[in-house]
């Protein structure tokens, strides 16, 4: 796994280097958020107000709120609305009710019209007002009454009581105002009878909730909805755009912490099983492009979604001028006939693909000439194959950084074992921007000369 920090910059530069191909995810999710909001038909939702007078504590009108989404008032309103085929286990999904502010409850209805929305919500709080009026003590329907309301058995009680005082009344006068002991003693008991029934009245009322909260009341009808419930077809196709180019960034950050290219000079060193001579500089520019080579559509596809270039190579760093470049190359010379004993004929061993390392071996022949004889061959990283032992007796592999697996640099090795060759060297080298020129002119000599050279002493791909 690689230890390299995520940061902004990473996303930068997956963002400047994968743009085509997060954008054809983008377009691939917003199809495939398309097609699942087919799958969803669109839906409505209204809500209808029910007013409760009176004082309600707070777990009263959550106690309400359940009444109002119960099984037993979506019963009511699937029979009152004749929906073909809806059922009161049908509306129940469809309804919910929640307690608002100011003693209201708000009971919403969700159907696959405005119309229908709206006669869901309607019709479910009239069923609640009337259940909660049969739970009050109601005993006539709310919906049916049609002049004044009966009377309930509360009320008859208060009519009895009221009889009975007048009557009370009528004894205490028909008997001796006090004349003699035993009027006045009646008349007492009289008014004791009195206050008893009064008492007995008043701890009615208080414990009669029909007294002390008047009747709920819908408070209109439901609002017709103008547009779709959450999630619109819109919110589909752009939750599913953003969800595939948000995995498309994931991945590509993924596959960089789980990257097992090798990056530093040790990993290099044991992957091909030898010892690095140096790092030298490619001046150029921008990293020059791996693109591997063939046709065909896949290629095309690859090229059209540039995939077939690398996003994690890091942006090239400021080398130093022409004679520091040169330098490096003479020290990695240096090294390399320190290492050969007998013959000077060596291979320039280069990965198919790799335009830095390419540049490098060139290079490398120039610096070397007189001294060395390097032949640069290009070897296929797929299935590598060196040629046989001639005149050449070693290997010297050139390759950048962070640009092939372990496992193309372990058959690299393997197929210059193969060929008789043994591996002298590797040569590590690293793409840099070059320094402004002071004064406009042709390159210099040394460099014209060294890409010249590199080219005459290929002889060609192998």
């Amino acid at each position: 796994m690689s230890e390299e920090t995520i940061r902004l910059v990473t996303i930068g530069r997956i963002f400047r280097r994968r743009w085509r191909l997060l954008t054809v995810l983008a377009v691939v999710g917003a199809l495939v958020g398309y097609g699942t909001s087919v799958l969803f038909p669109p839906r409505y939702t209204t809500a209808a107000s029910v007013l409760l007078p009176g004082q309600w504590e707070e777990r009263e009108l959550l106690t309400q709120a359940d009444i109002a989404s119960s099984s037993a008032v979506a019963d009511r309103a699937a029979t009152r609305l004749r929906w073909p085929g809806v059922t009161g286990a049908d509306l129940r999904g469809k309804v919910s009710a929640k307690a608002a502010d100011g003693n209201i409850i708000k009971i919403s209805g969700t159907a696959e019209s405005p119309e229908r929305a709206q006669q869901l919500s309607d019709r479910v709080a009239q069923q609640f007002v009337s259940f909660a009026a049969r739970l009050a003590g109601d005993s006539a329907d709310s919906e049916d009454q049609s002049g004044s309301d009966a009377a309930t058995e509360p009320e008859v009680l208060r009519q009895k009581v009221a009889q009975t005082n007048r009557r009370i009344t009528a004894l205490a006068k028909s008997a001796d105002p006090g004349r003699t002991v035993e009027g006045v003693k009646a008349r007492t008991e009289l008014e004791k009878l009195r206050t008893s029934l009064q008492d007995a009245m008043k701890k009615l009322d208080e414990a009669d909730p029909a007294s002390s909260k008047a009747g709920m009341v819908v408070m209109g009808p439901a609002a017709r909805p103008a547009g779709e419930a959450p999630p619109t077809r819109t919110q589909f196709v752009v939750a599913g755009a953003l969800l595939f180019f948000l995995f498309g960034v994931v991945g590509h950050l993924a596959a960089a912490r789980m990257s097992r290219r090798p990056r530093t000079e040790q990993e290099i060193a044991a992957a091909l099983d030898s010892t690095v001579l140096g790092t030298v500089d490619v001046p150029g520019g921008p990293v020059p492009a791996h693109r591997p080579r063939g046709g065909g559509p896949r290629a095309g596809i690859r090229r059209l979604l540039g995939t077939d270039t690398r996003w994690d190579v890091p942006p090239p760093q400021m080398s130093g001028d022409e004679a520091s470049r040169q330098i490096r190359y003479r020290r990695v010379c240096a090294r390399l006939r320190e290492r050969l004993r007998g013959s000077r004929r060596l291979l320039a061993v280069v990965p198919e693909g790799d335009g830095t390392a390419r540049l490098a071996a060139g290079q490398l022949v120039t610096e070397a000439e007189g001294e060395l004889a390097l032949r640069v061959v290009e070897v296929p990283v797929s299935r590598p194959l060196v040629p046989d032992r001639g005149t050449e007796h070693g290997a010297l592999v050139v390759l950048s950084a962070g640009t092939w697996t372990a496992w193309e640099l372990a058959g690299i090795a393997e197929a210059c074992t193969d060929a008789g060759h043994e591996v002298v060297g590797i040569v590590v080298a690293g793409s840099v921007r070059a320094r402004a020129a002071r004064t406009a002119g042709r390159p210099p000599p040394r460099a014209t000369a060294s890409v010249a050279a590199g080219d005459d002493a290929t002889g060609g791909s192998v």
